[in-house]
């Protein structure tokens, strides 16, 4: 019963964690506003993959990371990077497309990796969510078993949050078609947040 409470605790927190605007869910809305559902697909899968091993990492080393402020911030640093140049990236690219820019966005398993990988702001999130679960003694992760239970809950939660953003996507995109200004707000929010990921990091600093 356990494992299953691990499981159902790990997916809903990825779920509803994964809702607020990233890079990552981001990218996933402008692949269904352009109706790419084959790539969106193929780039969530690779969003899945890289979800298991940051949680896992962020579950293990739990009380080293907490204690070591400094790396958090490092993270942040790191994110704020990534959104500011893909931000930039996605406007030129719609302003004016480059190969290596069209060959980048129509990549979905690669381009998943790249940003997954790149996006390592799930490790904080998932030591402090992993915290508080423990301290509200909502989580036993006292087994292997335990622990990997609840890692493959909080990969299954991007996964269908990621998907039904695909599908939501694809809805509206049917009353947008063609609309050069939808296709700029990724870019534009992706921008904006690297920006301010920006002035947390050096205003807390």
């Amino acid at each position: 019963m356990e494992i299953v409470i691990a499981f159902l605790l790990g997916t809903f927190f990825s779920f509803i964690g994964s809702i607020p605007p990233a890079t990552l869910n981001l990218s996933v809305l402008q692949l269904g506003l352009e109706r790419k559902r084959a790539i969106a697909l193929r780039f969530t899968l690779a969003v899945t993959l890289i979800e298991y091993p940051y949680a896992w990492i962020g579950v293990v080393f739990e009380e080293w990371v907490r204690s070591a402020p400094g790396i958090t911030g490092n993270f942040q640093l790191i994110t704020a990077c990534v959104m500011t140049v893909l931000g930039v990236f996605n406007l030129w690219s719609v302003r004016k497309p480059s190969e290596f820019a069209v060959k980048f966005n129509q990549s979905g398993f690669r381009r998943g990796l790249v940003l997954s990988i790149l996006n390592p702001m799930a490790i904080p999130f998932w030591v402090g969510i992993t915290a508080y679960l423990k301290e509200q003694q909502w989580l036993v992760l006292d087994t292997g078993w335990h622990v990997h239970s609840y890692v493959l809950g909080t990969a299954v939660g991007v996964f269908l949050l990621l998907l039904l953003f695909i599908y939501l996507a694809e809805w509206v995109s049917r009353y947008v078609k063609d609309n050069r200004l939808v296709k700029l707000v990724p870019g534009i929010t992706l921008l904006l947040l690297g920006v301010y990921a920006f002035g947390v990091y050096f205003f807390s600093n």
